[in-house]
């Protein structure tokens, strides 16, 4: 129907059939995933975010905390040795959106969950270089002050249930609550100790 040739200089008939193509090689690659347990069952152990872990993930994301910190750990020996076992899709379906990503201008956070306490984080966001020296992350100082906003969570809550999150009645009506009292570092913290806490154990 046509030649190379007459496609390379009819622009509008290149854009259809490029998008054509494109189209179903994407089908082809991403349509699978969907149906494999491995991409879309959540590892032994793994919870959806609390309420307070929930909005210390929104903050985490409005912070831009994503455009320095990645948290996906490559399946390379070099990322292995010193952040455990690789990155698996079963760790991530609660995440909407996923954090995976290739920039690391700081190190990746998948695995920080446990391995520092509560208070060197709360140090760390005040100021990074009383405990990392050679850090340039800036500071978070007004997390300490913000109190944590519990007057979307019940909202949010029931939205990613339409999703599969599974939130029980109970712990919707107990969001607010968990909120109560808590700063916003409060809740990054929280976000932060969880991370990377149901990851597979390395064979």
């Amino acid at each position: 129907m046509f030649s190379h040739k007459a496609l390379e200089k009819n622009i509008g008939w290149l854009m259809v059939l490029t998008f054509i193509v494109v189209s179903i090689g994407g089908l082809v690659q991403i349509v699978p995933l969907f149906f494999q347990k491995s991409t879309t069952e959540a590892v032994p152990g793994l919870k959806p975010y609390n309420a307070l872990q929930l909005t210390g993930r929104d903050i985490y994301i409005r912070e831009g905390c994503y455009g320095c910190h990645s948290q996906m750990i490559r399946p390379f020996r070099a990322e292995t040795e010193r952040y455990g076992h690789f990155s698996v899709a079963g760790e991530f379906v609660y995440d909407r959106p996923f954090q995976w990503g290739s920039k690391r201008t700081g190190p990746d956070l998948h695995r920080v969950g446990g391995r520092y306490s509560d208070d060197w984080h709360y140090v760390h966001m005040m100021n990074p270089r009383d405990v990392v020296p050679e850090s340039n992350m800036p500071a978070y100082p007004w997390l300490a002050d913000a109190p944590a906003d519990a007057a979307n969570i019940q909202a949010k809550m029931k939205t990613l249930n339409i999703v599969g999150h599974g939130y029980t009645e109970q712990e919707i009506a107990e969001a607010p609550a968990m909120l109560e009292g808590k700063t916003e570092m409060d809740a990054m913290i929280a976000y932060l100790q969880v991370l990377g806490t149901s990851a597979p154990k390395a064979q």
